[in-house]
């Protein structure tokens, strides 16, 4: 799935820090040095030098905390950490800049970067879930965390730029929390825990209907149903499996399952 292109709002504040700003310009050397940091940055980041450029904007930042080149420099910096491959260090600094400025005008994009470092740090997520035995390492807290900062672009700015991208990128996360989901509910059911899986099941149905998994989730609930000895819950799961999946996999295990 690819990235929107994010060079980006930088370029746009530029003419607005040029056009509108012109009173730093006016004022002492101090704010000159303000947009020398800030252009400085800039330079670094449009060039790939992600390092430098972070260290001038955070410089800018400190030195000068207050005004439009801070602003920007607050958010250039989360950029600069995404595509310097540090998405702990982005979402923090996305974190910082919606809190800072929950009014600013592209408010929308720091929230969209943040959903971008949380998606593109769930590969040693997605790992586990497939590797681990574990089930304290199946924990899909980094793929909530970037659903939710996209789901706030598209119900908040659905106008925005990200809000398409947003969208996209939703429908694909959740998926593969609710595969996540199906997984330990498997986990569960294999290893005799009939009861948590069976939860487990009904959670999958109740939260992830739009997605292919909830033929598993009835499936799981209505066998371990069935080997927890409860015939009337495991016999309405069961028609609900049949009415919704005729030609499911899980009716003829169902069938072939000894009851418990």
């Amino acid at each position: 799935m690819p990235i929107i292109t994010l060079r980006r709002v930088a370029a746009l504040v530029a003419l607005v820090l040029l056009a509108g700003c012109s009173t730093l310009k006016k004022q002492a050397s101090g704010s000159e040095s303000a947009e020398h940091f800030y252009n400085e940055g800039l330079s670094a980041l449009n060039h790939g030098a992600y390092a430098r450029a972070i260290k001038n904007f955070q410089t800018l930042d400190a030195r000068f905390p207050y005004g439009a080149y801070a602003e920007q420099a607050q958010i250039d910096i989360a950029y600069a950490y995404f595509k310097n491959n540090h998405m702990n260090e982005a979402i923090d600094a996305a974190d910082r800049f919606i809190r800072l400025h929950p009014a600013y005008r592209y408010v929308d994009y720091a929230y969209y970067l943040k959903g971008l470092a949380n998606f593109h740090n769930k590969r040693s997520t997605l790992a586990s879930l497939f590797t681990s035995n574990n089930l304290t390492d199946r924990d899909t807290k980094r793929l909530a965390s970037s659903y939710d900062a996209f789901r706030v672009v598209v119900s908040r700015f659905p106008n925005s730029r990200y809000a398409a991208d947003s969208r996209k990128r939703m429908d694909y996360l959740l998926g593969l929390m609710a595969k996540s989901e199906i997984n330990i509910a498997q986990f569960y059911f294999k290893h005799g825990a009939y009861v948590a899986a069976a939860n487990r099941a009904k959670y999958i149905i109740d939260h992830y209907q739009r997605t292919p998994v909830v033929e598993e989730a009835l499936g799981i609930q209505a066998m371990a149903y069935k080997r927890m000895g409860m015939k009337q819950l495991a016999s309405d799961t069961l028609r609900v499996l049949q009415l919704n999946f005729p030609d499911s996999r899980y009716i003829s295990q169902f069938q072939a399952l000894p009851a418990g």
